[in-house]
C-alpha cells in the first residue's frame, strides 16, 4: 500500500479526475474498514487514520455547495452518497478510542447530498434520469435518511405528503451549482414534476444535453432524457451520450460540443420560484459539432403551476441553418402528430400536448426504433437495456437569428388545444398571449438576457 491513492499511483491509468475521486472514497472506505475490523494488525490505526485524512476533504472536493455530486449524475451522485455514508457509519460505531469523531461539516455534507435526492425525486419515488444514469428507486432509502437526520419535510415527500411536515414554500427548489431546477405543482402522487438543466457539463460520464428538459405528471414519464444504455463503444453509446438523444435543438443534424465541466460559481440569477410560477433560463455557447460558425442556443422556461409549461428558444446564428428541436416520449406514450401538434393519447393517463409558437413553417416526424440513416427513438432505463422509443422531431430552416416557443400541456386522458402567440420579442424577452379552452387568459414574459419574468392571468 504505501500510503498511495489510485490517485498517486497511476494518474494516466486511473482516467478522468472524476474517476479518481470516486477510486478514493471507494478505496478509503475499504482501507478503514481493514484498519477498523482488524485492530491486531500492527498498521491498523494507521490505515485508519491516512483513510479520514484523505476522506474528509473529499465529501468537499466532489460535492457543490447545493449538495449535488459534481458529475451532476443522479446514479453516480447515489454512488457517491453510498461511500461517503457507509465511511461515516463505519466510524461512529468503530470501537477503536483513538479515532476521533468526524467533524461536523462531514455529516452536514451527508445532509446536503440526501437533499438532493429528496428534493429531486419525481413523484413516483424515481430520481431524475440525468447523464449516466440509471431511473433508480429512492424512496425507501429517503424514509430511512430522514429518521437518521431528523428530516420529517423529506418523509412529506417520499410519502407523497401523506406523512411528515410539508416542506416550507413552494413545492420547485433550485440547486443553482448544478444549475438544475425541479419545477412541481405540488407533493402528491399525480403531480406535475420537469427537471430542467441549465449547468455545466459535468465532471464525469457526461452527455451533451445542456437545456434538457424532462417532464412528468399524473403519474407517469412524459418527456425523457434517453439514458445511458451502455459504457461499451458504439453507434448506440455515441447516440445516448450525444445531443441527439436528449429535449435539445440539432444545428445542421449536429449535435452539442462539450461544454464547462465544472463551475466555481452558482447561477443563482438564472432561477426565479414565485407563488404562481417557476423560471430558468440558460445558455448554450460552446458550438455545435462540425459546425465552424459559433451558434448559441438560449433557453427560457416558465412553469405556470398546475397548469403548463413556456419554452422559448432563440438560435443566434450569423448564417443560415437548418435546426431539428427535439421530444423524446417515453416508451409506453402512445404519441401521434395532431394538426401543427404531437400528443400523447392514452386513454384515462397523464398525457401531453406539444404546440409550436411562431412564424416559422414547421415539418414534423414521430421516429421510433430507428437505426438508419440515424440511429434515433431509443430509450433506456436500465443499463444494457433498450427499446424503441417515439421521439418528436420538428424541423425548419432559419436564415439568420430566430426565437420561437413550445407550449407543454399536460392533462388526465385527453388534452385541451389552447391557443397562443408571440405578441412582442426583442432580444432582451418575449412576450406570449395563451388561451386554454374554459379558462381565463394568460399573459407572460419571459426574459432572455437579465430582466424580470411575469405572469398575469386574466385581462391586462
Amino acid at each position: 500500500f504505501k500510503q498511495k491513492t489510485a490517485y498517486e499511483i497511476m494518474p494516466s491509468l486511473v482516467g478522468s479526475e472524476m474517476c479518481i475521486r470516486d477510486r478514493i472514497t471507494m478505496e478509503m472506505y475499504g482501507l478503514a474498514t481493514a484498519g477498523i475490523c482488524w485492530p491486531e494488525f500492527k498498521d491498523a490505526q494507521m490505515w485508519v487514520d491516512y483513510a479520514v485524512e484523505k476522506m474528509v476533504p473529499e465529501i468537499t472536493n466532489q460535492v457543490y455547495p447545493d449538495g449535488v455530486q459534481k458529475e451532476l449524475t443522479s446514479s453516480y451522485h447515489w454512488v457517491a452518497l453510498y461511500n461517503f455514508e457507509c465511511f461515516y457509519h463505519l466510524t461512529e460505531h468503530a470501537r477503536n478510542s483513538k479515532l476521533r469523531p468526524l467533524p461536523l461539516a462531514f455529516e452536514q455534507g451527508l445532509e446536503r447530498m440526501w437533499n438532493y435526492l429528496a428534493y429531486s425525486m419525481r413523484p413516483d419515488g424515481y430520481g431524475p434520469l440525468n447523464n449516466d444514469s440509471d431511473r433508480v428507486y429512492y424512496r425507501e432509502l429517503v424514509l430511512q435518511a430522514a429518521e437518521t437526520f431528523n428530516r420529517p419535510d423529506w418523509i412529506y415527500i417520499a410519502s407523497n405528503g401523506k406523512q411528515g411536515k410539508k416542506p416550507s414554500g413552494q413545492p420547485s427548489i433550485v440547486f443553482p451549482w448544478a444549475g438544475q431546477v425541479i419545477m412541481r405543482s405540488g407533493w402528491d402522487k399525480n403531480a406535475h414534476w420537469a427537471f430542467f438543466d441549465a449547468g455545466p457539463w459535468g465532471m464525469g460520464h457526461q452527455h451533451n444535453d445542456k437545456l434538457h428538459l424532462s417532464v412528468a405528471a399524473y403519474g407517469r414519464d412524459l418527456l425523457v432524457d434517453s439514458g445511458r444504455f451502455s459504457y461499451r463503444w458504439g453507434p448506440f453509446r455515441k447516440y445516448f451520450l450525444g445531443s441527439a438523444s436528449h429535449n435539445v435543438i440539432l444545428i445542421n443534424g449536429h449535435g452539442q460540443n462539450p461544454g464547462l465541466a465544472i463551475t466555481d460559481q452558482p447561477l443563482e440569477d438564472n432561477f426565479v420560484i414565485a407563488p404562481d410560477f417557476d423560471y430558468a433560463r440558460g445558455i448554450f455557447e460552446k458550438g455545435f459539432d462540425s459546425i465552424d460558425e459559433q451558434v448559441i442556443h438560449i433557453r427560457a422556461v416558465m412553469y405556470i403551476r398546475g397548469k403548463f409549461w413556456v419554452v422559448v428558444d432563440r438560435i443566434i446564428t450569423p448564417k443560415p441553418v437548418d435546426i431539428q428541436t427535439l421530444w423524446h416520449w417515453h416508451p409506453d406514450c402512445t404519441v401521434i402528430i395532431e394538426g401543427n401538434s404531437v400528443a400523447s393519447v392514452d386513454e384515462d393517463k397523464g398525457n401531453l400536448r406539444i404546440i409550436p409558437v411562431s412564424q416559422l413553417l414547421w415539418t414534423v416526424n414521430i421516429i421510433k426504433g430507428q437505426i438508419k440513416p440515424t440511429i434515433q427513438g431509443w430509450y433506456s432505463d436500465k443499463y444494457n437495456h433498450k427499446r424503441p422509443s417515439p421521439t418528436a422531431v420538428y424541423s425548419t430552416q432559419i436564415d439568420k437569428t430566430a426565437t420561437f416557443a413550445w407550449l407543454l400541456i399536460p392533462a388526465q386522458g385527453n388534452v385541451p388545444y389552447p391557443k397562443a402567440e408571440i405578441t412582442a420579442e426583442d432580444e432582451k424577452s418575449v412576450q406570449l398571449h395563451i388561451e386554454v379552452p374554459s379558462e381565463k387568459p394568460i399573459d407572460v414574459t419571459l426574459p432572455l438576457k437579465e430582466g424580470k419574468p411575469m405572469l398575469v392571468i386574466g385581462s391586462l
